[in-house]
């Protein structure tokens, strides 16, 4: 499937990182699909990202904005 690539994910975190920032970030979480951890390596040899920044893969950290019914969700 080509959504799982590498190369695909190392295309959007590109695009992301290209928008303004005041800085690059210190972490970067995720959840484990194993494309990214190439593709944030990748970015790191081109030095795109920082070597310290961290790549934080979990199923779940994530989910606490996606969920629907959180007070948190309305707001956004």
């Amino acid at each position: 499937m080509r959504s799982r690539d590498s190369k695909v994910a190392t295309r959007f975190f590109r695009k992301v990182l290209k928008a303004t920032h005041p800085q690059t970030p210190r972490v970067i979480t995720v959840d484990n699909n194993a494309a990214y951890p190439g593709a944030v390596e990748a970015l790191k040899g081109d030095e795109t990202l920082t070597a310290k920044t961290e790549l934080r893969q979990s199923k779940y950290l994530n989910n606490i904005i996606e969920q629907p019914h959180r007070n948190i969700k309305r707001l956004t």
